[in-house]
């Protein structure tokens, strides 16, 4: 399902809560949430304060807290790179999303063929709306959900590219663990779009994790 704003979902005002309550609404019941990067921040939240309506979590490449924390020694996006494409994004919106498609590719041993897959991906939808970006970019800034990850108690499954610039390596040993139902899985070839660049290892990884929880 596409974030509003993006895709053929119509963009809202309001923050991370209000698309929330956007989302939940249009899915079913006991649905297994699944989220990459910023989507991944949208459906750890849904865990969070819907756990009765989400039957499984998925994130992928996706941290709790996106913009690196000097004074806490969290790793993260520099803010001054999200300032950047803030101030990018009202003079031409066509080269920040390309610069940012770059970006989610930089690290990978395939990052050319993995650009192109996602421009196409991209190009095939509408442009995402400005203000949606804006929006998300805020988000992405600003959302930390780390203080309430250890209240998240059903099957989670966190996916990981080692190569990652915008989710560095540093992140997974900083999350929560639980053996009986968190399960983290990194791909160390990869970067921030695993699905695209190593498709046969992300499958095999969730379709296995998906098997497990349903039995």
């Amino acid at each position: 399902m596409d974030l509003p704003g993006f895709g053929y979902s119509s963009a809202i005002a309001g923050d991370i809560y209000d698309w929330l309550e956007a989302l939940i609404t249009r899915l079913p019941d006991k649905a297994i949430w699944v989220g990459w990067s910023l989507g991944g921040l949208l459906a750890t939240l849904a865990a969070l304060n819907y756990p009765g309506r989400v039957r499984g979590l998925v994130t992928i490449a996706s941290s709790p807290c996106f913009m690196a924390r000097e004074e806490e020694k969290w790793p993260g996006i520099p803010p001054q790179v999200l300032s950047q494409f803030g101030e990018s994004l009202h003079k031409d919106l066509g080269k920040t999303i390309e610069r940012f498609l770059a970006i989610q590719a930089m690290g990978s041993t395939t990052a050319k063929a993995d650009i192109k897959q996602l421009k196409n991906l991209l190009l095939s939808r509408p442009l995402p709306d400005s203000r949606a970006l804006v929006q998300g970019l805020n988000m992405l800034e600003c959302v930390d959900l780390r203080p309430k990850l250890d209240k998240i108690n059903l099957p989670w499954l966190r996916i990981w590219g080692r190569l990652d610039r915008l989710v560095p390596r540093r992140v997974p040993p900083l999350m929560p663990l639980n053996d009986t139902i968190y399960q983290d899985i990194i791909l160390p070839k990869a970067s921030h779009a695993p699905f695209i660049s190593h498709k046969d290892e992300f499958l095999a990884g969730f379709v296995t994790w998906i098997e497990e929880i349903s039995n």
